[in-house]
């Protein structure tokens, strides 16, 4: 489940593919109830420290084999967005700056022990992207 199947074995990119294929299934699955949407986030949140803090002892600090804390970010970059392509394309793109980047505090939510650290940071980007989108439809700018 941390590694997303394969996706965490692969050398270099594994966060930026992972990121990719929970974007994909966000738009294949399209689920528009905003209830499913939270408890789909909340359930991989809780899966995702659960096998990070365990998987700590054996593969040290915040992997880089681990890449469901991505697909976390992404998912909820993605709650309560219409979904289409663009709009999907522009949240993995924010995403991926705010993961990469760690600006804004960001950096600092890494700290936290074991598994907290390591979806933390993810949930942060994920939200920082959601609320500029957020903000981008209520402006009507996109």
């Amino acid at each position: 489940m941390a590694t997303i199947g394969p996706i965490g074995h692969v050398s270099k990119g594994g966060g930026s593919i992972a990121a990719a294929f929970a974007a994909v299934c966000w738009y294949l699955f399209n689920c528009h109830n905003a209830v499913v949407q939270v408890v789909a986030v909340i359930i991989v949140f809780i899966i995702g420290v659960w096998v990070s803090d365990n998987l700590e002892e054996y593969w040290g600090k915040d992997s880089n084999k681990i890449v469901i804390d991505e697909v976390l970010g992404m998912m909820v970059s993605l709650v309560f967005i219409p979904t289409s392509v663009k709009n999907v394309v522009i949240a993995y793109l924010l995403f991926r700056f705010f993961d990469i980047t760690k600006i804004w505090g960001i950096k600092r939510s890494e700290r936290l022990p074991k598994g907290w650290g390591v979806m933390v940071d993810d949930l942060w980007a994920g939200i920082y992207c959601n609320l500029i989108l957020q903000a981008c439809f209520y402006y009507e700018m996109m």
